[in-house]
């Protein structure tokens, strides 16, 4: 639970300024900096105004974001516009306030994403090729980018200031620690013998047609670029395989391994330099009748590493001494040191285990090498090409043919497929996304997609199937189905409704279950965390109100199955801080402190807002 906490604290603010910083690639775009027509705005913030453009951006980056939870459409675009205008509250009044970042802090942060990294590592020319996928300059992009960390700053203050009192905690565990001592009975939801009649059957299918359609379909054309069908274009002769295996011999290495252990004479209050090297010298001469771990164990000044041979680990240049490193390095396997001098004092040095470094030979790596070569050969040219279908896809939205001549691509051709599922490069969702987005819908190229660091996809409407309802003939065993279905759980419904009415009367559980040839389960000192019921269960019976006096709390829950649950709650114990729970007291401390903190932080913002310019029109209003 406190690790739910802490993700509930920290994902609110996560969610956020990931929104921000992911607005420039899904939601917004450079046409938010453009000229809109005569079209009006659906809301607006101050001075800021929204169009539909930017709540259908918004909408198809939350159903990327958001998608099998069967949200429907309204819903979402609903929750992204008004995502849109709390950013733009928080972003107003940060400005207003005269908070700021500097543009070294914006760059550091773009660094460390992951968009732009190759290898781990921040690329100038991924960076230049999505900015470009995007048409958007480097500076557009680090002053967005300075904004999100603006609100980041502003948002952090109130979180960050939040903390938790001790009675706070306890009153947490008391909570979350809570036993209830429960009985229960399930009521089957048993489908009935007499199947529904063609009117019932009639009347369920007009009433819910929306059930029984078959979805919105296109299939698509496309141009794919990609890295490797470039790298395999690049000529490769002997002499530049040399070169290249001569600059990246490292990948093809092995590096030494080399572990030591030492006895230390040490230089101090206690000893001097000249005292710690006749020790050195005089246990060098023992080394020839004792072994060098007991002599480790009895006269080394590392206690460390005394009782452990002296072992010292592997042996990496560049953490010791250059004496110390010197000699650790010239050593033969199982050879030990003169006295060799550090800051420490006087050192015998031996190397315990030795492997040569090894380098691969280019003819046991060529095919690995060559492909190696191609690719970073390929790499500028992928980056232009990038720039080039982008530009020209933009520049020719109503076809990809001038785009495929240029670069020399194949157009090929997607099957049909739906916003939710697809076969080939539609499996893909975020071809499904673009596909359904409203520059292709309108007839145009989409913007580039990238399917990973590799490969670039620009696609146009092929074909477009628009939703249509089954007919009854098609779907009526299903609509029988279904009838069936909701009767079952409606018997059981009352079912439960007759039984908890008993009970809430005073009858006894096991009686009524007896007469019922139901079973009745109890459970004593069930905790929120148990996992041998339902989850709907379980919660269900910690939502409930505690029992008063004698008298238990009955109430019924739907399970997964479409059984009915009646159970009778009849003691609740408060839950105490366990040993564990003790261990984890700063951990938890900080957690409820954090989403204090987010609540604090929402309040705010919802005062903000409160008090805001903001005008929103219905899409009647906005068509006006």
């Amino acid at each position: 639970m406190l690790t739910k906490i802490r993700e509930k604290a920290q994902g609110a603010f996560a969610w956020g300024i990931l929104i921000i910083i992911c607005v420039p690639f899904a939601l917004w775009g450079i046409q938010n900096y453009l000229d809109t027509g005569k079209e009006p705005p659906v809301a607006s913030v101050g001075d800021r105004d929204f169009y539909q453009q930017d709540v259908n951006r918004a909408y198809e980056q939350y159903s990327q974001n958001l998608q099998g939870l069967n949200i429907d459409e309204q819903t979402l675009k609903a929750q992204a516009l008004e995502k849109l205008i709390k950013d733009e509250v928080l972003l107003q009044y940060v400005r207003a306030e005269g908070l700021v970042t500097s543009d070294n802090k914006a760059r550091d942060f773009i660094k460390s994403l992951e968009y732009f990294q190759v290898d781990g590592k921040f690329d100038e020319k991924q960076y230049k090729a999505l900015l470009n996928s995007q048409r958007m300059t480097s500076g557009e992009f680090i002053n967005r980018i300075k904004n999100a960390l603006v609100m980041e700053q502003f948002q952090r203050s109130i979180i960050d200031s939040s903390f938790a009192t001790q009675h706070d905690v306890e009153s947490f565990f008391k909570i979350q620690n809570q036993q209830r001592d429960v009985a229960y009975l399930t009521v089957p939801a048993q489908k009935p013998a007499d199947q529904p009649s063609e009117e019932e059957v009639a009347a369920y299918y007009q009433q819910h047609q929306d059930l029984y359609k078959l979805p919105e379909q296109v299939s698509v054309e496309y141009v794919e670029l990609l890295l490797e069908d470039i790298a395999k274009k690049v000529a490769v002769t002997d002499e530049k395989l040399r070169a290249f295996y001569e600059e990246q011999k490292d990948q093809y290495s092995t590096p030494e391994r080399r572990k030591i252990s030492h006895i230390l004479f040490a230089i101090n209050d206690k000893q001097d330099e000249k005292a710690a090297l006749e020790k050195a010298l005089q246990a060098k001469k023992e080394l020839a009748n004792k072994d060098f771990a007991t002599l480790a164990a009895e006269v080394s000044d590392d206690k460390l590493t005394a009782n452990k041979a002296g072992d010292l680990g592997l042996f990496a240049a560049g953490t010791m001494e250059k004496a110390f490193e010197d000699a650790a390095s010239s050593l033969k396997l199982g050879e030990v040191s003169e006295p060799v001098k550090s800051a420490f004092g006087y050192h015998l040095i031996k190397v315990t285990e030795l492997v040569p470094g090894e380098v691969k030979p280019i003819d046991v790596v060529k095919a690995e090498l060559t492909k190696a070569y191609q690719k970073a050969q390929a790499e500028n040219t992928f980056y232009e090409s990038g720039e080039t279908l982008t530009e020209m896809s933009y520049e020719n939205p109503d076809n990809l043919q001038t785009v495929a001549d240029a670069l020399g691509l194949t157009i090929k051709r997607s099957a049909l497929f739906t916003k939710d599922n697809g076969e080939g490069i539609a499996s893909d969702p975020k071809i499904r996304s673009a596909a359904f987005s409203e520059e292709v819908q309108q007839g145009n190229n989409s913007t580039p997609v990238e399917l990973g660091p590799e490969r670039l996809v620009v696609l146009r409407m092929l074909e477009h199937k628009a939703a249509a309802t089954r007919d009854l003939n098609d779907v009526k065993q299903e609509v029988i189905e279904t009838l069936l279905k909701d009767k079952a759980k409606q018997q059981a419904a009352e079912k439960a409704q007759q039984i908890k009415t008993r009970l809430q009367a005073g009858e006894s559980i096991d009686t009524v279950a007896a007469e019922n040839k139901l079973t009745v389960k109890k459970m004593t000192g069930l905790t929120r965390s148990n996992g041998e019921l339902p989850w709907q269960l379980n919660q269900a019976i910690f939502k409930a109100a505690k029992p008063v006096g004698d008298k238990p709390t009955v109430f019924t829950a739907v399970l997964p199955s479409d059984e009915q649950a009646v159970v009778s709650l009849s003691k609740v114990k408060e839950g105490t801080m366990s040993e564990d729970d003790k261990k984890q007291l700063e951990l938890a401390t900080k957690n409820i402190a954090r989403a204090f903190g987010q609540n604090d932080f929402n309040a705010v913002l919802n005062s903000l807002q409160a008090e805001a310019d903001i005008s929103v029109k219905t899409q009647a209003q906005a068509q006006n």
